[in-house]
């Protein structure tokens, strides 16, 4: 199975964290800019900002860990989808949550999908 998608999703989710990065550091000079440096809505975002880059790297070396021992099946098509499922929920779960704090099961999407993502690739490199 080729891995692009996750290829191509790792270099946009690093584009997207410096992206976010610079729009972030416009305004973190704002003592009270979302609330304060310490505010609940400010960790939020710094953390959604802070997952492309994670999740960004994940995908990618998911991606060379597939080509690199010729993985293929199903569980690793499904492994690739979660991890992309992951990566694409986190960030949006982060600005959900900075504006509807009481949203936080929302995070079982992005955390199940991962953690899904990350056994199915562990059986299959177990297996090598």
């Amino acid at each position: 199975m080729k891995s692009y998608p996750n290829l191509i999703l790792a270099w946009l989710w690093i584009l997207l964290g410096f992206i976010s990065g610079m729009a972030l550091g416009m305004f973190f000079h704002g003592e009270n800019w979302l609330g304060g440096y310490g505010s609940f809505k400010r960790r939020m975002y710094r953390l959604g900002h802070i997952s492309f880059f994670g999740l960004g790297a994940v995908n990618l070396l998911f991606c060379l860990t597939v080509q690199n021992f010729s993985l293929s099946g199903s569980l690793i098509h499904f492994a690739s989808l979660a991890f992309i499922v992951g990566a694409i929920t986190m960030p949006v779960c982060c600005v959900v949550m900075a504006h509807f704090p009481k949203a936080h099961l929302v995070f079982s999407v992005p955390v199940v999908s991962l953690i899904t993502g990350g056994i199915l690739t562990l059986m299959e490199v177990i297996k090598l």
